[in-house]
């Protein structure tokens, strides 16, 4: 069974930052805009407590991810002066300095743009079911499950220790 195409996660190399600002800019109302604020999520080549990154896995439970992104999308929408929220995930295998993900806020001012960009970055960044697995220069790889504030303690998880379905989808 093929899968609906993705709104808000898509395979690296099929959405760019100039896709996702074209999406905001052809928005009926992007008049009422005055400013643009832009999140670009990379991979970092270095971990803080690991050591040096080489690669970076990412995968997604793609159903709960899209609902989960378009809801906080819809939430931030409803924010006064708020034009437009596009927050574009990327699945895939990257190397450090790639673009992993876009979150892109148009409002009337920069205030209104800069407020909801911050909250929209911290949202999707916990709520949405996006996986990560880390290759260090060492040859470990591991799946990145959860961080610490200070970078001290990591947890590491495997696909299986995710419910059935998102398994499937992986």
């Amino acid at each position: 069974m093929k899968l609906p195409a993705s709104r808000w996660v898509h395979k690296k190399g099929s959405y760019s930052l100039d896709d996702a600002l074209k999406k905001v800019r052809s928005q009926a109302d992007f008049a009422r805009a005055g400013a643009i604020g832009a999140f670009i999520g990379v991979v970092r080549g270095v971990d803080e407590v690991q050591g040096k990154v080489v690669g970076l896995a990412l995968e997604a439970y793609t159903e709960k991810a899209e609902e989960v992104l378009d809801e906080i999308r819809r939430d931030l929408l409803t924010r006064r002066g708020i034009v437009d929220v596009q927050l574009h995930h990327l699945i895939g295998d990257f190397a450090p300095g790639e673009d992993l993900v876009y979150v892109i806020v148009a409002g009337a001012h920069r205030e209104e743009v800069f407020q909801t960009l911050r909250e929209a970055v911290e949202r999707y960044k916990k709520q949405v079911p996006i996986f990560k697995k880390e290759t260090l220069a060492t040859g470990e790889s591991y799946w990145v499950y959860e961080k610490s504030k200070r970078g001290s303690q990591t947890r590491k998880m495997r696909p299986s220790d995710l419910p059935e379905q998102s398994r499937k989808e992986l």
